[in-house]
């Protein structure tokens, strides 16, 4: 025999997570770095405890490299590489932009305090050439809007000013364009949904927080008021020209929503035509919603449970070196008034803004910054390798060290499904196998 695989410099990744599927002697092995998930035999097991010893050549080493079940590299280290390209990306700029802070509904759990006010003609100028100097600086092919709020629906004439000379501004510097809103749903009509679908708008975020009653105990008007009665009819009755994920905020109180509210949205979808479909998300604390005393019972009382792990199963991904776009120095949030953020859990509150769109610069986006604390703070959480915990943990690939403004302005949030890992395996397995059985049924259908 020649050199062993050991000696070549293979080991067993640091980023795998292994359980044993029920009623079988095979085994799951995800490896969350890679983003894949397969069973494996107790002979291919024993192997994978022998790697070190094996023959360089032998077989089973490919297989196992191409799953990123071993390695012959430093992960921790490209991991930190791979943060560090993330954050600096240009290929895209993405605006959430908010035409108003202001909202019709009142919710409990809601983290703004919103405010009256509507974005002006002088602030939608500088929107627009703030987004102009980002493509010109980055040098992106696209550029991707978000509608936020406050509720944007309360001003859809901005939404339409605003998105024609978006649209314009793309085109001319060759990118193409994409948008998509965050929106109770409410206010939706079908010339507003027509107009939105002229703007781009090729996805809605819209929540219910349940069946009827249920839903209005926290999704009510800001003045009282039912309005789930209102959101199901908009999405029953109108043609919508853009996919809407439902969101249900879960809590103590609505958990018996899962089932009943899933099978409605798909009723809805079945009914209307239209391109809906069902997310749970569980309620975290924040300081606004506390501020609120609204005495409403908001803790998830799964606490890691169902929820948690069908949303962990449903994120898995291959790394990213990322959370989230906070991380990234093109993705920036605009409130009414033209200040920016690195979150649009910030755009409500103007001591989290470090800069405005007026003067913001990003050729030179440090010493342009109003408080360039507020924008170096966000980008330095990326890749926290300097937090033991977080640099040891087999889970750093899929959170890539949480939630930013959690860790700076509250505490750490470590992914959820962390204290739960072999359920985590085995969901991820099963979920992996049914989309390759029907990827196998679409294709014998299709010859």
């Amino acid at each position: 025999m020649g050199r062993t695989a050991g000696e070549t410099g293979w080991r067993v990744s640091r980023y795998n997570l292994m359980a044993r599927l029920p009623g079988t002697d095979r085994v799951a092995v995800a490896n969350l770095l890679r983003g894949t998930c397969a069973a494996y035999t107790p002979i291919e097991m024993y192997l994978l405890d022998e790697l070190e010893s094996l023959d360089e050549n032998h077989p089973i080493l490919e297989r196992f490299r191409q799953r990123g079940l071993i390695v012959n590299f430093d992960e921790q280290a490209a991991f930190s590489a791979m943060a560090r390209m993330a954050c600096s990306g240009n290929s895209n700029v993405s605006l959430t932009i908010c035409p108003t802070m202001g909202c019709n509904f009142d919710c409990p759990y809601c983290f703004e305090n919103h405010r009256a006010g509507r974005m002006s003609p002088e602030t939608q100028d500088d929107v627009v050439a703030l987004a102009g100097r980002m493509l010109q600086s980055s040098g992106a092919k696209k550029l991707d809007v978000t509608w936020f709020g406050g509720e944007p629906l309360l001003m859809p004439d901005i939404i339409e000013a605003l998105s024609g000379r978006l649209m314009a501004l793309a085109e001319e510097h060759g990118a193409r364009y994409s948008a998509t809103i965050v929106t109770n749903g409410y206010l939706l009509t079908q010339e507003i949904a027509d107009m939105l679908g002229r703007c781009m708008v090729s996805h809605a975020q819209i929540t219910l927080d349940g069946i009827g009653p249920e839903h209005d105990k926290t999704r009510h008007l800001a003045g009282g008021g039912p309005t789930y009665d209102r959101i199901t009819e908009n999405l029953r009755t109108l043609r919508l020209p853009f996919s809407v994920s439902i969101r249900h905020n879960v809590y103590e109180g609505n958990q018996d929503q899962l089932d009943p509210l899933r099978d409605r949205v798909k009723e809805l979808a079945e009914e209307s035509g239209n391109r809906l479909w069902y997310y749970a998300s569980p309620v975290t604390d924040n300081t606004a919603a506390r501020e609120r005393n609204s005495g409403a019972n908001l803790k998830c009382a799964n606490g890691l449970g169902e929820v948690d792990l069908s949303q962990g199963v449903y994120d898995f991904h291959a790394a990213r070196g990322l959370f989230c776009a906070a991380h990234r120095l093109y993705d920036v949030g605009i409130d009414d008034q033209g200040r920016l953020y690195k979150c649009w859990e910030s755009v409500d509150k103007p001591e989290q803004s470090f800069g405005h769109a007026h003067r913001w610069d990003p050729m030179n986006p440090i010493l342009t910054a109003d408080t360039p604390d507020l924008l170096t703070q966000f980008l330095n959480t990326a890749a926290p390798m300097d937090d033991p915990e977080c640099r040891d943990c087999v889970f750093l690939p899929q959170c890539a060290g949480g939630c930013p403004i959690q860790r700076l302005y509250y505490s750490k949030a470590c992914i959820a499904v962390r204290n739960m890992p072999e359920r985590f395996v085995l969901g991820l397995y099963e979920r992996l196998r049914n989309e390759n059985k029907q990827k196998e049924e679409q294709k014998g259908e299709s010859q």
